[in-house]
């Protein structure tokens, strides 16, 4: 005989125990609760101490948010800023003599990311996270009363949201383009295959998380990461600069008369994140006039494998922390390809305002670059190092009259005990 199977039935519901989330006893959520240790951030002159208190434990609400992912960014996008970190909930100061200030005037319910430092460290700029908008607020240290700055919504979803400028009085500011609308709707029906080409060259890449898979993902991709740059007083009220677009750094140079703005542009990949889209390098005066283009990168997708590698043209652009308006930056002399036989890998090159000149080299590294410190007192520190071998070696440079580089530093990165 054919046996009878036995039927169970397993109820979704749980009306024993109620359906919302059971707390622990009161001494227990009491342990969980307990207050972390605040972080801390010096003010400029290292006179002054800010003191930023975290939470306890995110809500529920807050981690399960919903979240895009795109292009390697995690966004939320009802408020269009990160999905992910931890937003502190009060701030405080605490001078010399151990006397603390609490700050005032700060929004219910406070979720404060970005916190900076004026230059003169008279104030203290912040963003704060609401449900469905991310406002910039400001803390004057003196009082410790803080104010919303603009009306504005910031855009934190690629990039830091804003910076000071040297004068102390002035940032500026990514915020969401007026009328931007809704954000792109899910075709139900896709418009035509995703298609990716080849060139016939082998381009062996790592593998990443979180990228682009499709038109659609190209659409939201630019609607979340789209901005419009604002110059804010510190008074209130701001104006724009330029026009909308990906922003992916705004840098302004010490004296406070240019920025270095790195833009990202068409065409996306599918194989990596957005770091690696192309991306246009200019210097604009503060009014958003552009001023010169020093470089248009194309997509980096074939970088060579490994830690010793790195992308063609130019890298790691800054201004020169002793100059008024000098732009350094690095270019592979190898191909940027780690794993080729080389005498030398990197080259420093600086160039000065207007930006017109010819660019010049300042140190050529035998390693992989790896960062300049710049001093006031007539030399910049070049720093190189290869992962491989795990030497790092740190050389003195005169920047205005480049010379034979002096070594300074010679050692392992693994070696502590020295």
């Amino acid at each position: 005989a054919l046996g009878v199977p036995l039927l169970t039935t397993v109820s979704a519901t749980a009306q024993d125990t109620g359906t919302e989330y059971r707390m622990p006893p009161p001494e227990l959520a009491a342990l969980v609760d307990a207050p972390r240790t605040p972080g801390v951030s010096l003010s400029p002159d290292r006179s002054m101490m800010l003191l930023i208190q975290p939470p306890s434990l995110p809500s529920i609400a807050q981690v399960s948010a919903p979240e895009s992912r795109l292009a390697g960014l995690r966004i939320n996008p009802p408020n269009n800023g990160p999905s992910r970190g931890s937003a502190s909930i009060g701030l405080r100061f605490r001078d010399q003599d151990g006397q603390e200030t609490e700050v005032r005037g700060l929004p219910n319910e406070p979720r404060i990311r970005n916190t900076r430092w004026a230059p003169d460290g008279q104030h203290v700029a912040f963003t704060h996270e609401t449900i469905n908008k991310i406002e910039l607020w400001v803390v004057e240290v003196g009082s410790g009363q803080a104010r919303r700055l603009i009306d504005q919504a910031v855009n934190a979803a690629y990039g830091a949201p804003f910076t000071w400028l040297s004068d102390s009085r002035t940032l500026v500011v990514r915020t969401i383009p007026e009328g931007r609308g809704a954000q792109p709707a899910t075709p139900e029906v896709p418009s035509g295959p995703v298609i990716e080409e080849t060139e016939g060259e082998a381009a062996p890449a790592r593998t990443y998380q979180d990228l682009l898979k499709d038109a659609h993902d190209e659409a939201l991709f630019e609607f979340f990461a789209t901005s419009q740059l604002m110059k804010v007083d510190v008074g209130g009220g701001g104006t724009p600069v330029g026009g909308p677009a990906l922003y992916r750094s705004i840098s302004p140079s010490p004296d406070a008369n240019f920025l270095l703005v790195q833009t990202t542009h068409r065409p996306f990949s599918y194989l990596v994140p957005a770091y690696s889209f192309p991306n246009r390098i200019e210097v604009w005066d503060t009014d958003g006039t552009v001023v010169a283009e020093i470089a248009d990168l194309p997509l980096q997708d074939k970088v060579p494998p490994g830690f010793g590698s790195a992308p063609t043209g130019v890298r790691s652009i800054s201004w020169r922390a002793d100059a008024p308006a000098t732009l350094a930056w690095v270019e592979a002399l190898d191909g940027g390809d780690g794993r080729a036989e080389a005498e030398v890998r990197d080259r420093v090159f600086t160039l000065a305002a207007p930006f017109s000149g010819t660019p010049q080299a300042i140190a050529t590294l035998p390693l992989r670059y790896a960062g300049m410190i710049w001093s006031e007192d007539g030399f910049a520190l070049a720093i190189e190092m290869w992962f491989a071998t795990r030497q790092l070696r740190i050389y003195s440079v005169d920047p205005d009259d480049p010379g034979e580089m002096e070594t300074v530093f010679e050692f392992s990165m693994e070696d502590v005990y020295s």
